[in-house]
């Protein structure tokens, strides 16, 4: 048993560092040949964020281990929204752009409904993945359009140097093949890892994906919107949480379910996926109110959290 928490610890390690590499990598690539940074942190850094979701899922997939893949893109989601905004708004108070509201939000809640009702039939088809993608597509033409109208963010000069720009051509290369190796890596071990805890302790995998897989994939964003909380920075978080969702469900269910069409069993339609919209639609009272979370929202959000998550696991408690 030990040893299994052992693996899937290296493999969250390895994933997180593997994750950062690629971005790096990739990033400052395509910043070399001549791609606007506005560009490139709408798309490349975007999509990089979701990889460790999607090689734990593909790898889950593939090994026959669809509850792990299931459970990790519906858990993610709920981590991302009821974990990692209610613990930084407790940290300090989340502020919340009215656009984000009017256009990230409503796309977000679309895309989860959808989510859920072509699951319905008991099966994520390769034709619910193409549409899933066709979306993804579709999402990242809206967001690089709607930024142009507003002009380049001032966030430009930092995405250069973050990513490494000015480093040689080769050790960009370095990074994102680095990256790739140790993501796939990385995914394979947590997957190995959550598969064998799962068989040895009798939980169904769908569990350990709502719960350890689910959580291990989010710690780098939580990280993040903890440091960004921290420093006062909480206009960050909000936004990035929004489009963390969107493209957990089109990008990686959706390209999973082109390769292996993914199974869904009735526990999930039957709880999961309801609770994964509640938490969204909890999410638009608590951030509307004079536009901000607060701390004690913050809590709403982190005790809804906690008690899914006590309901998850008291099955398995002797």
């Amino acid at each position: 048993m030990l040893i299994n928490f052992v693996i899937f610890s290296i493999g969250l390690v390895i994933l997180y560092f593997g994750a950062d590499w690629l971005i790096r990598g990739a990033a400052s690539i395509a910043l070399r040949f001549g791609i606007r940074p506005l560009v490139v942190g709408l798309t490349v850094i975007a999509l990089g964020t979701s990889m460790p979701e999607f090689l734990v899922n593909f790898f889950a997939a593939i090994g026959n281990q669809e509850g792990i893949a299931l459970g990790n893109i519906i858990g993610s989601n709920i981590c991302n929204i009821a974990l990692i905004l209610g613990l930084s708004s407790i940290v300090y108070p989340m502020a919340v752009k009215r656009g984000t509201l009017r256009k990230e939000y409503p796309i977000m809640m679309a895309v989860m409904v959808i989510f859920y009702l072509i699951s319905l039939d008991g099966i994520i088809s390769q034709w619910d993945g193409i549409m899933l993608v066709a979306g993804l597509f579709g999402f990242l033409i809206f967001l690089v359009l709607d930024a142009r109208k507003g002009g380049e963010h001032p966030e430009a000069e930092e995405i250069e140097t973050a990513t490494g720009v000015e480093l040689p051509t080769t050790k960009k290369i370095m990074y994102l093949a680095g990256g790739i190796l140790m993501l796939t890596g990385g995914a394979r071990l947590m997957v190995n890892g959550a598969s064998e805890i799962a068989e040895q302790l009798g939980i169904e995998p769908v569990v350990v994906g709502l719960t350890v897989v689910a959580i291990g994939t989010s710690l780098p964003e939580l990280a993040a919107s903890v440091v960004c909380a921290l420093k006062k920075e909480a206009d960050m978080s909000v936004g990035n949480v929004l489009g963390s969702n969107l493209l957990n469900v089109l990008f990686v269910v959706g390209l999973v379910a082109l390769i292996q069409p993914l199974h869904v069993d009735s526990e999930s339609l039957r709880v999961h996926f309801p609770v994964m919209l509640a938490f969204g639609v909890l999410l638009l009272p608590l951030a509307w109110t004079e536009y901000k979370i607060t701390r004690i929202e913050g809590g709403v959000l982190l005790t809804g959290f906690v008690g899914y998550m006590a309901y998850l696991v008291m099955p398995y408690v002797n």
